[in-house]
């Protein structure tokens, strides 16, 4: 079942001649290859949830959920091709009387990268897997993809790509746009093809930075877009606690178990006044009890839980604040320990529980919140329950340098597929922190931007001629034109 690295070649060879076939096609064809992919998803949906239920502990549900989310980001990347937004297209023209001297004609547009290796998540069978959004983002962009499966979920994955192949067959894409490996060995061939121009990865710190060291170390590195681990912090503030307690810990209960704790924005951190640690156990544990529960994805994330719950219930200064188990499918824990002991040992606040399991820190009345938040590594999500007319400037600021989402009074584990979404952070969180891995941005992960600097009108792209023949977005001397118009200059 393993592909063997020779395979892995000619599959790199299929996907670099189907990208030259397919990078300059005209935004509308591309975005019927999405169409068509996303309706022969929905179209098999039944079958697909079904694998997904024999494969991944997940209930029909959840499955149908992440499809359905998969489908619509793919129709949602359609619309935004077929406006041109990703091509950044923009256009100076010759100006004579130039504030610094003379402007020649210079326009600029983004252009793809070529053959983009992708790795499916175990947690995300849907949504982060075959096509999920960093395959979807890289076929938006114009990239080809192979895609690395994650054998969690091998059958659903097998049986996902076929219908995507057969989908873009359908419509017309070139042979071997997408396709998908198995294995180890051609993971690592994968990273180290010399046709492979940039790295998509969703999965652990470890080996997310195996893999993103073996891309940097190539004779020609490339980039590697990885999401590694997140603890998402919650900040409560002293007022909010005051005024509604209850409510806020009956949604982080709720928050830090949905999924069972294997969502990547999970809240595995709670900074909050607490002075009555019993109390709040007890009211933790009866929200807790009603929290349906079942056996996490995979054994390997099982071992997984296990250690890191032992290792930080292991560490000083740590308690168990509400008592989980340890059956086939665990009850939830919570463990807790206080901002004294955070300071004086700050990697307690290090160690992800990928799974039913989360952190209290108590900090005492008039604990600077900024300081403790400066004690963070980088994040995916950042949460602050706090009061409107509250003074929290010195902590917003510290937590905009550590997490790429911020998110007020509310919950972290809602990542919503839109065009302002920012689904990234600062290392370890992911390793580029200027990107996005959801939302319609996460397409530009995969171009580059090239300027044609004084072309004649017939060696330009369609993108940058002054007709504007496939009627994309584009900024023309400045002013910004919506899809649909051209230079009113010309």
């Amino acid at each position: 079942m393993n592909t063997s690295a020779e395979q892995v070649h000619q599959q790199i060879l299929a996907a670099q001649a189907a990208y030259e076939q397919a990078r300059d096609v005209e935004p509308v064809i591309r975005a019927s290859w999405l169409e068509a992919v996303a309706s022969a998803l929905a179209g098999a949906a039944d079958e697909l949830v079904g694998l997904g239920r024999r494969e991944t502990n997940l209930d029909e549900g959840r499955l149908r959920f992440e499809l359905h989310r998969s489908v619509f980001q793919l129709q949602l990347f359609s619309s935004e091709i077929i406006a041109g937004e990703h091509l950044g297209a923009v256009i100076d023209h010759a100006d004579p009387q130039w504030g610094m001297g003379p402007r020649p004609d210079i326009r600029r547009m983004n252009i793809p990268l070529g053959v983009v290796g992708v790795f499916g998540a175990s947690n995300f069978p849907f949504a982060f897997s075959v096509m999920g959004g960093d395959s979807a983002s890289a076929l938006a962009s114009g990239c080809a993809v192979v895609h690395k499966i994650h054998e969690g979920h091998l059958q659903l994955a097998l049986r996902t790509s076929a219908v995507v192949q057969e989908a873009l067959a359908e419509a017309g894409a070139p042979h071997g746009l997408f396709s998908t490996v198995v294995g180890r060995q051609a993971a690592e061939a994968l990273v180290d093809h010399p046709l492979t121009q940039a790295i998509g990865f969703t999965g652990s710190t470890s080996g997310g930075r195996a893999l993103f060291d073996r891309a940097s170390q190539r004779e020609t590195p490339i980039p590697f877009y990885g999401e590694l681990g997140s603890i998402n912090p919650v900040f409560v503030t002293e007022e909010a606690w005051d005024s509604r307690r209850n409510a806020i810990l009956s949604g982080y209960a709720s928050s830090f178990t949905a999924g069972m704790g294997q969502f990547c924005t999970k809240p595995g951190l709670f900074f909050a006044p607490v002075q009555d640690a019993e109390d709040v156990g007890a009211l933790l544990a009866q929200e807790l009890q009603s929290v349906a529960v079942a056996p996490l994805l995979s054994p390997k994330l099982r071992e997984g839980f296990d250690a890191s719950l032992k290792n930080v219930r292991s560490l000083p200064g740590v308690e168990v604040l509400v008592q989980g188990d340890e059956a086939e499918a665990p009850r939830p824990t919570v463990l807790a320990t206080t901002a004294d002991a955070v300071m004086a040992a700050p990697e307690i606040l290090e160690q992800e529980m990928f799974g039913p399991a989360t952190l209290v820190i108590q900090y005492r009345p008039g604990t600077n919140l900024a300081q403790l938040a400066s004690l963070l590594e980088g994040q995916l999500t950042a949460t602050v329950h706090g009061e409107p007319d509250e003074d929290l400037h010195e902590l917003m600021t510290v937590l905009r340098e550590r997490a790429g989402r911020l998110v007020w009074n509310a919950w972290p584990t809602g990542v919503s597929v839109t065009y302002a979404q920012q689904h990234g952070g600062p290392y370890p969180a992911t390793t580029a922190s200027s990107t996005t891995s959801v939302g319609t941005a996460a397409i530009g992960r995969f171009m580059r931007p090239v300027a044609y600097d004084s072309f004649a009108p017939q060696q330009l792209p369609p993108a940058l001629l002054d007709n504007n023949p496939w009627k994309i977005t584009r900024r023309v001397d400045g002013i910004h034109e919506p899809a649909g118009q051209k230079a009113e200059n010309l």
